[in-house]
């Protein structure tokens, strides 16, 4: 099991990816949108923005936190979070077997489909 630390890590390696797409196709298929990422295993989340730059404002959220809901919410284990940011792990395959939980609308989906 990864530690919180690890999972930031993880979570800055991704947006990192992010930051590499050409800026027009990232402009192209990123709207502004707020981002929860639910660590099961650890009973974290950690929250961010993602639109057009990127992957921006990533904050570990505190347990009272009043905020509404995201508009994107990823729910998965700490491993899986790793995984994921090393490439290990592909993200529709595993939101289609269950392994990572993924809500949001079906444009925002989509859309995050052609990012990733």
């Amino acid at each position: 099991m990864a530690g919180v630390q690890e999972c930031r890590e993880a979570i800055d390696r991704l947006a990192g990816r992010l930051a590499e797409v050409d800026p027009e196709h990232r402009r192209a298929h990123l709207m502004d949108r707020t981002v929860s990422c639910r660590v099961t295993d650890l009973d974290t989340m950690f929250r961010m923005r993602l639109h057009e730059a990127g992957l921006t404002d990533i904050r570990l959220a505190e347990p009272a936190d009043a905020e509404p809901p995201a508009q994107v919410r990823i729910s998965l284990r700490s491993d899986d979070l790793v995984a994921l940011a090393d490439e290990r792990l592909d993200l529709a395959r595993s939101w289609l077997t269950g392994r990572v939980k993924l809500e949001a609308s079906l444009g925002d989906l989509l859309r995050l489909r052609r990012l990733l």
